[in-house]
């Protein structure tokens, strides 16, 4: 999948074998589920987020919306509106549930909040209920579609051990992250610290926040003050963005590696301001997804866990080798 990283346009060439592989290594047949759930006019999918205010999930919803609309199924999609705004994601759970749609695909603003659980479960007794991108600790999960963000963190910090060696000089490092009730939080910093033993890199402060570019910008602002000796920042997507502006004034700065993969972040990668950032193919998650969600309604199993490989990209890479959602691409919203 090639993506033109143009600010006027991104080009979406057709999944390649690839995606083939690993949608049939991840979703087989066996017997029925839900009963009467699994009948052919339950087209409607209702699709919960944290938000749209981070380019990565517009590519997860590009991902739903293509391949729903290529096997005949509809998605609604409810944007909680961040990371802090469970009550907001409850209540369009509740909404959800009384669209009487096939199946719930959940990207949850928490990973073990216990009312989001209890209220997964109860849903989940009447349709199927599947687990999108982020990490949800409920065993009512038919399925959750996306990688390990614990193996996220450690894939970027390996590599970085290439780029800093232990036996290179001391590096500072800055991680700016998303709030500590976001599921892949934790997992990835852990991941993160794990990789980077054995670099020159030393993680001397965390902060953490919301992933929209505002609150973002506010955590480089604060980082860049209290940390003016640090070498490298290392954060979410947003946050890569707002530090890349800092440099473009010409004010410096450190190196930059992202935590994941955005437009904001594919450009920088091209344009040689962002050194790496690991890769797991959000609009294939979208992808799969889907599928998932169909198979369920065709009375079929599908594994517990389906994830997508990990690549690290790094700087210097053509304008059509990054697979995004098109620049113009915004998902319908009710």
């Amino acid at each position: 999948m090639k993506t033109d990283l143009s600010c006027e346009s991104n080009r979406l060439v057709r999944i390649s074998k690839d995606y083939r592989r690993i949608a049939g290594a991840a979703i087989f047949a066996a017997c029925s589920l839900f009963g009467g759930m699994a009948q052919a006019e339950q087209t409607l999918l209702c699709v919960l987020v944290p938000h749209f205010k981070d380019e990565y999930w517009v590519s997860v919803a590009y991902g739903l919306e293509r391949r729903s609309d290529e096997l005949g199924l509809s998605v609604r999609f409810f944007e909680a509106g961040g990371y802090d705004a469970l009550q907001s994601q409850l209540a369009q759970l509740d909404t959800c549930k009384s669209l009487g749609p096939g199946a719930i695909l959940i990207g949850a603003v928490s990973s073990d909040a216990p009312a989001l659980l209890t209220a997964i479960e109860a849903a989940s007794e009447d349709l199927p209920v599947i687990g999108l991108v982020n990490e949800l600790h409920s065993d009512a999960l038919v399925t959750r579609i996306g990688v390990d963000w614990s193996v996220m963190g450690r894939t970027l910090g390996r590599h970085l051990v290439e780029r800093f060696p232990d036996e290179g000089a001391t590096v500072a490092a800055v991680l700016l992250s998303g709030p500590p009730s976001a599921g892949w939080v934790g997992p990835l910093q852990r991941g993160l610290e794990e990789g980077l033993a054995g670099s020159s890199v030393t993680i001397v402060a965390t902060y953490g926040a919301d992933t929209g570019i505002a609150e973002q910008l506010r955590l480089v602002e604060q980082a860049r003050k209290d940390h003016p000796e640090a070498g490298l920042l290392i954060g979410p997507a947003p946050a890569i963005e707002a530090a890349m502006a800092f440099g473009s004034l010409g004010n410096g700065g450190p190196a930059l590696a992202a935590t994941y993969v955005s437009h904001s972040v594919a450009r920088g990668l091209v344009g040689g301001q962002v050194l790496a950032a690991p890769f797991d193919d959000p609009i294939l998650q979208g992808r799969l997804a889907i599928d998932a969600a169909h198979a369920v309604l065709g009375a079929a199993v599908v594994d517990k866990e389906i994830r997508t490989e990990i690549t690290v990209l790094q700087e210097g890479l053509g304008p059509n080798d990054i697979g995004l959602s098109p620049a113009d691409y915004f998902p319908r919203l009710d």
